[in-house]
């Protein structure tokens, strides 16, 4: 569906609770919910913002989209294509720019006030999304629509079975009784999901850990010791270092610091996330979401909620899910004991008295890595500017895609960090791309890519507005930002969304960007990844923030020579969080216990005890933040096997990870598509063949039979 028709099925209420006819007023002649005007088609009024306007405009907003859906549903005329899935794509406009304001708010500027108003309207909000997805009258006339599409267009026909199926997989076809069970469900769960993000921000929020003295920090490289300082100064503490309790923060500091007891706290604290026993402790709230969601999936007539989640995806089956998952965890657990070895005879050589735990795991394999490939990571960081690498991105999407990337500055932010470009391609104007990358308090952790605005085409051009959005740590004024090899990893796949959305050329906005299928969706992304490492991007973007000097190709050498260190590692550690994911899920209704089962269950799998989940359950919010990756944590590997397969369709060409006939294919068959096509249609067209496993375990360096 649309992303936030509906309100992104986080939907509304109901009219006996809407605000007086006054403050529904005051709310219209909001920011939150004007229509956007200015350059590009109009832009997000972002500076205009005020947390008070939330709540009046989200009543608004339903309370509008109400009154469009009933419209549609109460025609006298007979179903038409046009007068019910096109007036469809009509509806919401309102609530599409009352939530991209409420999404921006909630994941990059918290506060206790818009937290608040988060509580309150979260299951108020399913409760009106519910009401349109089991209006009756409504689904009639999609179905109708459905059932006598075979004179539209192949798009069209896409579009009417979107619309049909989300409205049977939400339970148009259910009794009275079940459909008012579904609904209840749903608004626990919104706002179940509510309070897991609040608890989740407030623990990587509240945790810091300020260290005062210069034998605290040894072995920690200039550009950490310089971000964990102006963290502290952030917060009052001049003078000392904060290492603040989220990835970007812990990950260098177990890589470098050579204090192991404080490597073991900040391990400790970082895992230890929704999971403190305390008022913000998420168990209780998981155990709860399981209950609601095997109960959901039984009244829609699934087994599990892992088969409703399942049946739209690539994967189609958790069973097919599980075999590929299966396939990879031996090679990858198997790698980990080498890994492991290795490392601890390193330890031993020391004489440092240790046995491998977690907490050491980082510390140990950079010396692996700087032994075995005489490569140290602190060598490839001063090359790795932010702003460079992001000047390489726009680069490699030129040569790619023929975009060009121009910094506007007559456009509103929500944040000063935050930087805008227009992006064009032929001369032509394409859409444009916020840029939002540093952490502060109130912005939740990780990477991610937003659309605020959706292309389409049917009621003329309306081209797309996408962001990327990072948590990495600001420098020093006047200092450059050095990031690691593994965050310009990250950053060029978010990027790969925004792409995504960018090439979009389809009719319907339902359909554009990336409104694929979860286990699609990281494809595009994943293959993104794969022009950082490239030799034209390197020798111009990878520059010495000092000398500004390419970075040297001996170093570059070594870096492809050691492209499988640690793989045991990194794919353990997310098969692990992908597996549990889709066992809690497939256990039905069974009464669980998320620490135990975590527990358990990775003991019948035979986790090294060196390393944990990527996430563990309590703070895993791509699982239970909302629905999103529920039963789907395995749809990055399953995108990643399309993705290096893709890649080696590149390698195998004339031009390598250039070649213009390939770049076309992408483009055309996957890139622009959106949801129009069937995504395995769409590989085959690009591929001319189903995908081949067997790239993915290349990648790796994992045995291929």
């Amino acid at each position: 569906m649309k992303r936030r028709t509906f309100l992104a099925a986080s939907g509304a209420i109901a009219a006996t609770s809407l605000l007086p006819v006054q403050a529904l007023a005051q709310a219209a002649q909001s920011a939150v919910t004007a229509e956007w005007t200015g350059p590009f088609g109009g832009v997000p009024a972002f500076d205009k913002v005020k947390v008070s306007d939330f709540k009046p405009a989200l009543e608004l907003a339903m309370r509008t989209e109400r009154a469009e859906i009933d419209a549609i549903a109460n025609a006298a005329s007979a179903p038409t294509f046009e007068n019910t899935i096109a007036a469809l794509e009509r509806a919401g406009k309102l609530s599409d720019r009352v939530g991209t304001f409420y999404g921006v708010w909630g994941s990059t500027l918290s506060t206790p006030e818009l937290r608040e108003v988060e509580k309150e309207m979260s299951p108020r909000l399913a409760a009106h999304a519910d009401e349109t997805l089991q209006n009756e009258k409504l689904f009639r006339r999609i179905e109708a629509v459905y059932e006598n599409r075979s004179g539209l267009t192949p798009e069209q026909q896409r579009l009417t079975w979107v619309y049909w199926n989300r409205f049977v997989r939400a339970g148009a076809k259910l009794s009275p009784q079940a459909k008012a069970r579904v609904a209840q469900i749903n608004q626990e769960l919104a706002g179940l999901f509510t309070q897991f993000s609040q608890n989740l921000l407030a623990d990587e929020t509240d945790y810091v850990l300020y260290l005062k003295t210069e034998a605290e920090l040894r072995g920690l490289p200039e550009d950490v010791r310089a971000a964990a300082a102006a963290a502290a100064e952030e917060r009052g503490r001049k003078g000392e270092w904060a290492i603040l309790n989220t990835r970007s923060s812990m990950d260098p500091f177990l890589t470098y610091s050579e204090r192991r007891d404080l490597r073991e706290k900040v391990w400790k604290t970082y895992y230890s996330r929704g999971d403190n026993g305390d008022a913000k402790d998420n168990n209780g709230l998981i155990r709860r979401i399981l209950k609601l969601r095997a109960e959901r999936a039984k009244l829609l007539g699934y087994p599990t909620h892992a088969h409703w989640r399942l049946e739209n995806a690539m994967a189609k089956t958790p069973e097919a899910a599980m075999e590929l998952m299966t396939r990879v965890w031996p090679a990858a657990t198997a790698r980990v004991k080498e890994e492991v070895a290795e490392m601890q005879a390193i330890a031993d050589r020391e004489r440092a008295g240790v046995k491998i735990e977690p907490w050491d795991y980082r510390f140990y394999a950079e010396k692996v890595r700087k032994a075995r490939y005489d490569l140290d990571m602190n060598q490839i960081k001063p090359y790795m500017q932010l702003e460079k690498l992001r000047e390489g991105m726009f680069w490699a999407a030129g040569q790619v895609y023929g975009f060009t990337f121009e910094q506007v500055m007559n456009v509103p932010v929500a944040h000063p960090d935050i930087r805008v470009w227009e992006v064009k391609r032929d001369g032509q104007h394409v859409g444009l791309w916020y840029f939002d990358p540093y952490a502060r308090p109130g912005k939740r952790s990780g990477a991610w890519m937003n659309a605020y605005r959706r292309q389409s085409s049917f009621d003329g051009p309306v081209t797309t507005i996408v962001s990327n959005n990072s948590n990495f740590v600001k420098g020093a004024p006047g200092e450059a930002v050095l990031i690691s090899w593994d965050d310009a990893e990250t950053m060029f796949h978010e990027f790969g969304h925004a792409i995504h959305g960018l090439c979009s050329k389809v009719n319907y906005p339902t359909l554009a960007g990336t409104a694929v299928a979860r286990d699609y969706v990281e494809f595009p992304s994943q293959v993104n990844e794969h022009w950082l490492p490239t030799k034209e991007v390197l020798s111009q973007f990878a520059l010495h923030h000092r000398t500004g000097q390419p970075i040297p190709q001996d170093l570059v050498d070594r870096l492809e020579r050691a492209k499988t260190f640690r793989q045991g590692f990194d794919v353990t550690e997310y098969l692990a969080s992908a597996l549990i994911d889709m066992k809690l899920h497939l256990a039905g209704d069974a009464d669980i216990d998320p620490d135990a089962f975590e527990r358990e269950e990775l003991a019948k799998l035979g986790m090294p005890a060196e390393l944990v989940m990527r996430h563990r359950t309590p703070q895993f919010a791509h699982v239970f933040a909302s629905d999103g990756y529920s039963a789907g944590y395995y749809s990055y590997l399953w995108s990643e096997t399309l993705a290096l397969d893709a890649v080696e369709a590149f390698k195998e060409a004339p031009g390598g990870m250039y070649d213009k006939a390939v770049a076309k294919r992408l483009h055309d068959h996957v890139m622009s598509v959106g949801n129009s096509i069937d995504p395995e249609i769409g590989y085959r067209q690009f591929r001319g063949r189903d995908v081949d496993v067997r790239a993915y375990l290349r990648d790796k360096g994992f045995p291929t039979t």
